[in-house]
């Protein structure tokens, strides 16, 4: 395995670590040596193209399938050795499958997660009727407390389930591409819960994600999966760098661009017919236009730290470009000047009151081309 933190080493600082550790089915190895270590508090992500195996992994990390070889330690504890009902208060798990509970409020459903601290007969105690409606506030249902469970969405019965999981008080929370069934809102809501019971309470997580964006910016470690090996481990800035990302899902069409997250389509390729003059991220919504119209385009002056430069790197034919906190020399104007003078029209998406003095040569080149007559139209990008 490629690991670059030099695979953990120092296993008795992690609360959760594996060693050996191989997974598959009916005793046929599908990922071999899985070496990942956490910490007590942090979280790591499983990320890889579908079908790699994620959830493999977890569900046998959570002895629901047999692992091949290895052994996975809770602390310093094989999971095996861990007693059912003391690992139930240990480890909670949110898995990806429905369940169809019959006749049960989102309530009951909660409740369930206070069943390892109940007795014989399962009846909640004063303490534990407070811990479900805390654990229902904090993920914001608890509007839904008397709805039948079935009668939800699937982004609140999602949330019902992550209530259920903190009910359990749990030391580490396991879970399998929690924000499938959740809006944009939902899963910014849902990752913000988990991080801040993370840092607020310590809890360890373990979780597959499709989205890379949110795993570059929620996790601790991230965990890579391809063909039958973890093929790296480490840190978001260790893990989205020099073209791994692409290299990982075997990416052939469009871009994705590792520090911003940004996805974009294929560019348009040619001589440009368009040039826009951009920068500050107003320039990006004109070259996806640009893009969708099928019209390829050049774009500049950009500086390289510039929100619209990755944007144009992937979408534009042709980028005229200075490093980042560079004055524009004459070079990049009579470059851009070139262009303009190849193109048909000029679009300039800046707007002219916020230009500083580093800008100066992007005023003088809107006036060039206004006076060449190809300033056609403005577009405001911001």
């Amino acid at each position: 395995m490629m690991n670059t933190n030099n695979e953990p080493n120092k296993k008795e600082e992690y609360y959760f670590h594996t060693e050996g550790f191989t997974v598959g089915y009916n005793g046929v190895p599908l990922i071999k040596d899985i070496e990942i270590g956490l910490k007590k508090g942090e979280i790591l992500t499983l990320i890889g193209p579908n079908g790699a195996g994620k959830t493999t992994i977890i569900r046998s990390m959570i002895r629901q399938l047999k692992p091949v070889a290895g052994v996975v330690y809770l602390e310093q504890t094989p999971i095996g050795e861990v007693p059912p009902h003391d690992l139930s208060k240990r480890l909670s798990v949110v898995l990806t499958e429905r369940i169809r509970p019959e006749m049960m409020t989102c309530r009951d459903v909660v409740a369930t997660g206070r069943y390892p601290y109940t007795g014989r007969f399962g009846i909640l105690g004063e303490d534990d009727n407070r811990i479900v409606d805390e654990s229902m506030e904090l993920v914001d249902i608890a509007f839904l407390k008397d709805r039948d469970f079935m009668e939800t969405s699937d982004g609140q019965k999602q949330r019902v389930m992550l209530a259920r999981a903190i009910c359990q008080q749990p030391d580490i929370i396991v879970l399998d591409e929690p924000t499938s069934f959740l809006d944009i809102r939902y899963k910014l809501e849902f990752l913000s819960i988990i991080q801040n019971m993370s840092r607020k309470r310590g809890l360890s997580v373990i979780m597959s994600l499709h989205e890379l964006d949110l795993a570059g910016r929620i996790s601790d470690k991230i965990a890579c999966v391809r063909g039958d090996k973890l093929d790296r481990f480490g840190t978001p800035e260790e893990i989205f760098k020099d073209g791994y990302i692409r290299e990982l899902y075997g990416i052939s069409v469009g871009s994705y661009h590792e520090r911003s997250g940004d996805l974009e389509l294929d560019k348009i390729t040619g001589e440009p017919k368009t040039f826009v003059i951009a920068g500050d991220g107003s320039g990006t919504e004109t070259f996806r236009r640009l893009q969708r119209e099928q019209t390829p385009f050049a774009t500049g002056i950009l500086w390289e730290n510039d929100i619209d430069y990755s944007a144009a790197l992937s979408l534009a034919a042709e980028v005229v470009s200075v490093k980042a906190f560079f004055p524009i020399t004459e070079e990049e104007s009579r470059r851009a000047r070139g262009l303009i003078d190849q193109c048909d029209q000029v679009i300039c998406t800046l707007d002219p009151d916020h230009i500083g003095s580093l800008g100066i040569p992007l005023q003088e080149l809107c006036l060039y081309a206004e006076n060449c007559g190809k300033l056609v139209k403005k577009e405001t990008g911001k």
